[in-house]
């Protein structure tokens, strides 16, 4: 019994030390990284992720059965998806964030740490974000997608026209981030998809009464779609390709 407790104490160890790092900065500048200031600041990174966390982030994301995005909440994730909200909402990945998207000192503002497992059709439709937020990161955490580009994000020119792209659309898939700065014109949105989409957002806020004012909100709507998910699932399913919202 005491050998079977070292062997399981030991494989702890090893993979608590095997992820120690799960986000690093210095995979931002990959060859493939691309980062754009027209006509909006945004960027898009491959590859941020290491292969051999794809297991332990996929047993310890959080099983939410309401689709959105719903606040962070550590006691509903394992011990990798924690370690990485720790480090995504780091200081140095803040930093290194703005400077790739022209923002001193990123990590001076206040962030908000959001998962979402699942998406409604009624989600995705054409924004820019609300000028409480400064800069949302999204890193997708899915190990295929369909041969489809329903729910893939799309960097746009107008808040009318989901088809007239900035660059090719960006595959949910593990590993790949993409950040941009809010502005009047930073129109993103996808097209509908309903089923399971894995994907963290972190947002940077101007202040800290933003972020209180958000994440009440946050709750609030965990618990509408907790009592009413059917309801949630029905609300904008037939949305039109192109539809949008102004935050």
């Amino acid at each position: 019994m005491a050998t079977l407790q070292m062997r399981m104490n030991t494989a702890t160890a090893t993979r608590e030390h095997a992820w120690t790092t799960l986000i690093d900065p210095a995979h931002f500048d990959r060859a493939d990284t691309q980062v754009y200031t027209q006509p909006f600041c945004f960027l898009v990174m491959r590859g941020q992720l290491p292969d051999e966390a794809r297991a332990d982030l996929a047993a310890d994301y959080p099983r939410h059965t309401s689709a959105g995005f719903l606040p962070h909440e550590p006691d509903e994730c394992g011990p990798s998806v924690n370690r990485l909200m720790e480090q995504l909402t780091s200081r140095t990945v803040a930093d290194a964030i703005g400077a790739r998207l022209g923002i001193p000192n990123l990590g001076d503002y206040p962030t908000m740490a959001m998962t979402c497992r699942f998406m409604n059709k009624r989600h995705g439709t054409i924004h820019t974000d609300g000028r409480s937020k400064l800069v949302t990161m999204l890193l997708y955490l899915n190990e295929t997608w369909p041969d489809t580009s329903d729910g893939c994000l799309r960097f746009l020119n107008k808040i009318d026209n989901i088809d007239d792209m900035l660059v090719p659309e960006i595959r949910p898939l593990y590993g790949t981030l993409a950040a941009f700065k809010r502005a009047d014109n930073s129109f993103h949105g996808h097209l509908p998809y309903g089923g399971e989409r894995r994907v963290i957002q972190v947002t940077w806020l101007l202040n800290e009464d933003e972020k209180q004012r958000k994440m009440q909100r946050g709750k609030l709507s965990r618990l509408f779609k907790q009592i009413f998910g059917a309801l949630d699932r029905k609300l904008g399913a037939g949305r039109d390709r192109n539809a949008a919202h102004r935050d």
